[in-house]
């Protein structure tokens, strides 16, 4: 299989609510998803969205690309994780959510299903990054070992070491999530992206790292 290809489709309902106290998104007209091209111009997308499994790199392209084209980037987990590892309650990472994306030009990277139905159906464009999952276990280790370093630096002599053992949990919850989602993660997204109602987006699937920098460069050339 080529390690880029696109397609148009993508959206997802899954019945939750509306931030209490605040109003729909006004949806505006955008162009339909057979009239765009994103594999290789971003004209016309104005909502992006990157998914792909943990350790793939989603922050870091959908930043890139942000800044690539001067718009806001909007990191998901980063509105779900606070100090010291501890994430908030559903409906604070909802109503952040919600606020974060109204407005009408950005750039957002993340899987949570809890606010897919906030997202999907304001993104018009998704970046699937469908990378082989020794790619994301070596990065994954690389993370690790990296956040490990900087703690021990941080914390030395300062009672650290109770940070230092969740960050190595949180590691190890990583590598245990991208092993888990690997199969399972693809056949969801190849099921979601062919609903009915996912036409308004038009997706971009790369397979490899080498193939989102050949993207990236060749869409923002163009931006």
């Amino acid at each position: 299989m080529r390690d880029v290809c696109a397609t148009g489709l993508v959206q997802d309902s899954i019945g939750h609510e509306t931030p209490a106290g605040v109003g729909r998104v006004a949806h505006r007209p955008m162009a339909a998803a057979s009239s765009r091209d994103p594999a290789n111009s971003l004209d016309g997308c104005r909502r992006i969205l990157v998914l792909g499994r943990t350790g793939s790199g989603k922050t870091t392209l959908a930043r890139e690309l942000a800044t690539a084209l001067g718009v806001p980037h909007v990191e998901l987990d980063a509105l779900y994780f606070g100090p010291k590892f501890s994430t908030v309650p559903l409906h604070v990472l909802r109503d952040r959510t919600y606020a974060a994306i109204a407005g009408d030009r950005w750039v957002t990277d993340g899987n949570k299903s809890a606010v897919r139905d906030l997202v999907w159906p304001r993104a018009d464009t998704v970046i699937w990054l469908d990378y082989p999952l020794l790619v994301s276990l070596w990065r994954l280790g690389k993370r690790a070992l990296w956040r490990t370093s900087v703690l021990q630096s941080e914390v030395a002599g300062k009672g650290g070491h109770i940070e230092l053992l969740a960050q190595l949990v949180s590691a190890g919850k990583g590598v245990a999530t991208a092993l888990r989602s690997h199969r399972g993660q693809r056949r969801k997204y190849l099921r979601l992206f062919a609903e009915p109602e996912c036409r308004h987006l038009a997706v971009v699937r790369l397979r490899s790292p080498r193939a989102s920098r050949r993207w990236l460069d060749r869409v923002s050339s163009g931006a």
